[in-house]
């Protein structure tokens, strides 16, 4: 998922040296950042959002509001979609945010690099680094950090006392690193909580994955803030309610699509309620209505992908990947099928470290079709005729496509309906990259 750019080129010679994916462990992180004088020790105020769902649009959320109150924000998100530079978003003077720019990602990169020594580390660990070090070394009133995999071992979670910890919803994902069980994964999440430093919890699907953030929280003596507990979301009359021991917000449902992302916005509104900065209410009015993110329930409107469908198509991609993703998904496609009916079509790429068929399941009953397509930019993509398989041991129908081009094809040809067709590009970030970049979208 790189451009040709000087930081791209950097990080390309880092991926050619160093193993590729996780090695979660604190040593080698650490030993780096004392290489580079410890700037994960000269932040500003940090967020730190961990979780299996809706880490990255809490982090959204968090930081549009931030900014409708006229705050400085860096935010650090992973993965990225099409450029390494979405990684990192630091404040500027205006009191927005934008992409780091290429030639000082570049540098910074290459500092981290240098300080290494070519000593054993991963890809990841180094990039974490260079988010410690723009971050320390670029004025911010605020940084939200998300963290990369996991909690207790994700390079991210080295900041001894973070402003405010949030855990969004978990689910299981990421089993070959985390565990095969939602508490083992709970557990690992859970790693991010910090003594006295408030942890807010988003919605729990799972009654066991809260009792384990609960009980790390009561043990190392952070103060909780859970959902549906100590504070509540939900939509009337097309507004949103908020609701916490501040008292009740009537607010605008947010940009961002799905019931999900109710909870999520509510889940940002907690922490930063709780953290140094709580914002006005009309900041947090402003900041839901401007919140973007990419590549989640995001509906393309025009490009090439739009000119191969059916007049009157709907393409949306998301780059969902569990079952617990799915589940929002679909509850998200059921509203929409509510207010216009059409046919739904899903076209799905996965990594092999994902659970197919749990996903496929949310979709039961809705889709009328699956196509399964390679995962390009990926050596770890499922084979589409497996996939299809798994698909298909849902309880969906299924079948193999060579791309998302030709399954777009495939129903604008064979599949005459009225009204024209849902199409949902879903399964793999990696995947939802992909078509940005060769639609031309890429993220701001």
């Amino acid at each position: 998922m790189t451009t040709t750019s000087l930081a791209a080129a950097e990080i390309d010679t880092l991926l050619g040296r160093h193993p590729k994916g996780f090695d979660l462990s604190l040593d080698r992180i650490l030993r780096l950042l004392a290489a580079l004088g410890d700037p994960h020790l000269a932040l500003p105020p940090t967020i730190h959002v961990a979780g299996t769902n809706g880490k990255g649009s809490v982090t959204a959320f968090a930081r549009a509001i931030l900014e409708a109150d006229g705050r400085a924000v860096h935010t650090h998100t992973s993965p990225h979609l099409v450029n390494w530079h979405e990684r990192y978003r630091l404040a500027e003077a205006s009191g927005r945010s934008r992409l780091v720019e290429d030639a000082i990602l570049a540098e910074a990169v290459q500092r981290a690099a240098k300080a290494n020594q070519g000593q054993p580390i991963t890809v990841f660990e180094i990039l974490t680094a260079v988010t410690f070090m723009l971050f320390s070394e670029h004025p911010a009133d605020v940084a939200v950090v998300e963290v990369g995999l996991g909690g207790r071992f994700d390079a991210t979670n080295v900041m001894p006392k973070p402003a405010v910890s949030v855990i969004t919803p978990i689910s299981l994902d990421h089993q070959s690193f985390l565990g095969d069980r939602v508490e083992l994964i709970a557990a690992e999440k859970g790693g991010i909580i910090k003594p006295g430093v408030p942890v807010v919890i988003g919605q729990q699907t799972e009654e066991v994955a809260l009792e384990v953030l609960t009980s790390i929280a009561d043990r190392v003596g952070a103060p909780v803030l859970a959902y549906g507990e100590d504070f509540f979301a939900y939509e009337e009359h097309g507004r949103m309610v908020y609701q916490d021991d501040h008292g009740l917000l009537d607010l605008p449902l947010p940009r961002l699509p799905g019931r999900h992302q109710i909870v999520n916005a509510a889940t940002a509104i907690a922490a930063l309620r709780k953290g140094p900065f709580p914002p006005s209410d009309a900041a947090v009015e402003k900041g839901l209505v401007s919140t973007d993110w990419s590549g989640r329930m995001q509906r393309i409107t025009e490009g090439p992908l739009v000119d191969l469908a059916v007049s009157g198509s709907e393409i949306w991609i998301d780059g969902g990947h569990n079952p617990g993703a799915g589940v929002a998904i679909a509850e998200t496609l059921a509203d929409m099928e509510e207010r216009v009916q059409r046919p739904l079509f899903l076209i799905t790429g996965m990594i092999n470290t994902k659970e197919p068929v749990g996903f496929f399941a949310a979709f039961a009953g809705m889709a009328r079709r699956v196509f399964t397509v390679p995962v390009n930019m990926t050596e770890a993509g499922i084979d589409p005729d497996e996939l299809a398989d798994a698909a298909i041991e849902a309880g969906l129908d299924a079948e193999p496509a060579h791309s998302v081009e030709e399954a777009i094809r495939l129903v604008s040809a064979n599949w005459q309906v009225t009204p024209a067709p849902r199409f949902l590009i879903c399964g793999s970030l990696y995947l939802v990259g992909e078509v940005l970049g060769r639609n031309g979208m890429t993220p701001l």
